[in-house]
């Protein structure tokens, strides 16, 4: 099994993009196998081979950061590693930008003329917080020049939240409540794809590809937080070329 796949969406040629799958590692069990997060109790060791293995694939060592759900982005030019946030974006070429995910959104975004790439991690607090729009300010293009690509996250069949949630959503955009259909008394079932899609599209960017996986019911290919508990982490990784 492949431990990486190439996002299909219409980047410029020197906008380059990888996201990692869980198979062809170092781990074991319950972090088998391609696990990248140094923070959730696998070996060192493995963690190390792992990330080694990934560089192999990429210009440098990606700014790995240390997410927190919050909505703070940061230029991997600049930014030391394991700095506290949960996106970067890059301007010159060769810095990668990276962010690890198990169920939560990561959105990868260029713009058409390849000038500046970034990573977001786009759990449901971060994106009602408004990481995606920080993000896009930081970046520092139009949105509208904007391509976007979401990656792995879980799907709209298996995300149930609390009514709390909704309404949180709801409060801020009337056309969230669109986003959720009601599972169980005081549960809905959330569409995350569709909520980053309304918050990418009132930012002015409709170019968005990807958003049809499901990190937990297809356990082969993804870990989930959600599904397993001790998982893995995969990486969402983008930068450009020289």
């Amino acid at each position: 099994m492949a431990n990486t796949l190439l996002p299909a969406w219409p980047a410029p040629p020197n906008v380059r993009a990888l996201q990692t799958l869980r198979g062809n590692g170092f781990s074991q069990a319950p972090w088998g196998s391609f696990n990248l997060g140094d923070h959730v109790g696998d070996a060192a060791a493995c963690v190390a081979a792992n990330r080694d293995s990934l560089r192999c694939q990429l210009p440098r060592e990606p700014l790995w950061l240390k997410q927190v759900h919050g909505i703070v982005a940061v230029d991997a030019e600049n930014s030391p590693n394991f700095v506290t946030a949960d996106a970067s974006f890059a301007r010159a070429a060769g810095y990668v930008c990276a962010v690890m995910t198990a169920d939560c959104l990561p959105v990868l975004l260029c713009d058409q003329t390849g000038s500046a790439v970034a990573a977001a991690h786009a759990g449901w607090r971060g994106l009602l917080a408004g990481v995606i729009e920080q993000t896009v300010v930081r970046m520092g293009v139009p949105p509208a020049t904007l391509i976007a690509w979401l990656g792995p996250a879980i799907g709209p069949g298996c995300f149930e939240v609390g009514d709390e949630v909704r309404q949180a959503f709801v409060s801020k955009s009337a056309e969230a409540a669109s986003a959720f259909v009601e599972h169980d008394q005081g549960k809905w079932l959330a569409d995350i794809y569709q909520l980053a899609r309304q918050r990418l599209n009132r930012l002015g960017v409709f170019d968005i590809s990807g958003g049809d996986a499901c990190t937990v019911s297809e356990q082969d290919r993804y870990f989930s937080y959600r599904r397993d508990g001790v998982t893995g982490r995969m990486a969402s990784l983008i930068w450009l070329a020289d």
